[in-house]
């Protein structure tokens, strides 16, 4: 196994996995049957994977690795090999656990497009993201062939299953680069709807496939059969200018986004869980929800697009800021908004790129049907 330079070290990695730590995003919701309770285990399998949208609301503490594969390594062994792991984890009966509950860990897994265009070049994921403005990305953060997304409740899990499914490729991969992130406490939002706030003080994830028809619509792959229950996932990992937008008044950090601060209201008023009214202006003219604002400019009706599943985690290393990560079963859907939030979004202005990656998020699997095998055979 070979380490990028943004690694840790094995001292690291052992003080990482007896510190304790405490974190924090939103999922789309499933039926409340669907729903396991606080803490409770997860399935590793079924038609989609753990970890987009169960458990509801999504675990605190994340772990994102990306990975590349060495030259000659064919992906289906090493996926299936993987699943098998992530099962035995899951289940607690993996000894790498070091005696710790799994409780309600999650592990997702995907492809980047260089492994699906191995399995076919006209598939969904098969596409590498555009460049895009305020980026500075180093080589090793952009790309990259595997995504491992651990996700838990207890932040101790994290590095300690990352390493067990590390030593399981063994050799055959060696890592790009990796990010913890957390997030803070849900706030209710209306119709049974939670979502957290960003490092910006705002509530995020308001806005995205929440009903199940939704998620048929936006969220998850229908086909070709290789990816159907599989989705696209977008990593951007982001650094902040934080004094810079604590230095505006209430107003004005509400003007960036075009909500309440306090409330998540948008400023055209109305419930929560409601988009903003675009057209909605003051008695003079002017538009409650400024040209500029977040939730103009990246509003899908705007746009042209459909919902994607929002999260923003926090992060401070290497440097304050968050990793957003999205969802959706069209490139598209994140592609044209960030064009579309390029030209004026008032966001942006606090924000740059440090790593970027998408993915193709593996369809869900059983010991039937290993992971990956649908697309690698």
């Amino acid at each position: 196994m070979h380490r990028g330079d943004s690694s840790p070290s094995r001292r690291a990695f052992i003080g990482a996995a007896g510190a304790v730590a405490t974190t924090a995003l939103t999922a789309g919701c499933e039926s409340p049957a669907a729903r396991p309770a606080s803490g409770a285990q997860v399935s590793p399998t079924g038609l989609h994977q753990a970890g987009i949208t169960l458990p509801q609301p999504a675990q605190p503490n994340l772990l994102a690795v990306v990975a590349d594969l060495n030259d000659g390594v064919a992906p289906g062994p090493l996926l299936a090999e993987l699943g098998r792991a992530v099962h035995a984890l899951v289940a607690g009966t993996d000894p790498r656990l070091l005696g710790l509950p799994p409780g309600d860990l999650t592990v997702t897994v995907g492809v980047g497009p260089r492994l699906v265009r191995m399995a076919g070049a006209s598939l969904p994921g098969a596409a590498d993201l555009p460049r895009f403005s305020r980026e500075r990305i180093e080589p090793r953060a952009r790309g990259g062939d595997l995504l491992i997304q651990i996700c838990a409740g207890d932040a101790l899990l994290l590095p300690v299953v990352a390493a067990a499914l590390l030593a399981q490729a063994g050799d055959r991969v060696h890592e790009r680069w990796r990010q913890s992130a957390r997030r803070g406490a849900n706030v209710p939002v209306g119709n049974g709807l939670t979502a957290p706030r960003n490092p910006l003080g705002f509530i995020d994830g308001i806005v995205g496939p929440h009903t199940n028809a939704e998620q048929q619509r936006d969220l998850w792959l229908a086909g070709p059969p290789a990816v159907a229950g599989g989705t696209l996932a977008v990593l951007r990992r982001m650094e902040l200018d934080l004094p810079r937008f604590a230095a505006l008044s209430v107003p004005e950090q509400e003007a960036v986004f075009g909500r309440r601060r306090a409330s998540g209201v948008p400023l055209s008023g109305g419930p929560v869980a409601s988009g903003p009214d675009l057209g909605a202006k003051t008695p003079d003219g002017r538009y409650l929800v400024p040209a500029d604002a977040h939730v103009r400019r990246a509003n899908p009706a705007v746009v042209g697009t459909g919902l994607m599943l929002r999260r923003s985690y926090s992060t401070d290393d290497p440097a304050p800021g968050l990793l957003f990560i999205s969802f959706q079963n069209d490139l598209r859907t994140f592609t044209a908004t960030l064009a579309h939030m390029d030209t004026s979004d008032a966001l942006l202005r606090f924000t740059t790129t440090t790593a970027s990656a998408t993915f193709l998020i593996l369809p869900g699997y059983d010991r039937q049907h290993p992971l990956g095998s649908r697309l690698f055979g």
